[in-house]
């Protein structure tokens, strides 16, 4: 699939049916957050894989829909901010959740590739996620995603035009 292809084919999947990933296709999709570009490539992030089955009570005190739990694996990111890249000269920005998404964007366009379905999660009680997930101290859960096959079609895209979205040498 050619890459425009490919980032018009993925979609928020909110259906899920339960058959495995092989663990090749995991493989791939964590590869793909591993060759992901980090700021000074120090790759502040963890991600964590977490199997669903027999953990779903759990997993929804962090997300409470249904189907965050319907695919057989939940993909979590996290960030270590002390590990991140920092613009020092200036204002001192950490970098830690800009690499972490960018960790995610590319392990959602592997999935999709792959025939596998993902929905980013952002709006996750980050409270659970800590206690659920036994997180330490300096880590911060940025971003979950089911990985599953889809059991539902994709919608058409609604997109602003890019003249909205794009100017040229000033705002």
């Amino acid at each position: 699939m050619d890459f425009s292809k490919l980032y018009k084919a993925r979609y928020s999947v909110r259906a899920y049916k339960s058959d495995a990933v092989t663990k090749e296709a995991l493989d791939q999709v964590l590869e793909a957050g591993q060759f992901a570009p980090t700021a000074a490539n120090r790759q502040p992030i963890r991600v964590i894989v977490i199997e669903t089955e027999g953990r779903e009570a759990e997993l929804q005190r962090i997300y409470g829909r249904d189907w965050f739990v319907q695919a057989p694996i939940v993909l979590c990111v996290c960030a270590i901010p002390e590990k991140a890249w920092y613009r020092k000269q200036y204002d001192e920005k950490n970098y830690a959740d800009v690499d972490a998404a960018i960790v995610m964007d590319h392990m959602i366009l592997q999935a999709t590739e792959l025939g596998l379905g993902t929905c980013w999660v952002g709006a996750f009680d980050p409270a659970a996620a800590r206690q659920v997930l036994d997180l330490p101290e300096g880590v911060e859960p940025i971003a979950f995603t089911p990985l599953g096959y889809p059991d539902d079609e994709a919608r058409p895209k609604k997109r602003k035009a890019l003249d909205d979205l794009v100017t040229y040498d000033h705002w």
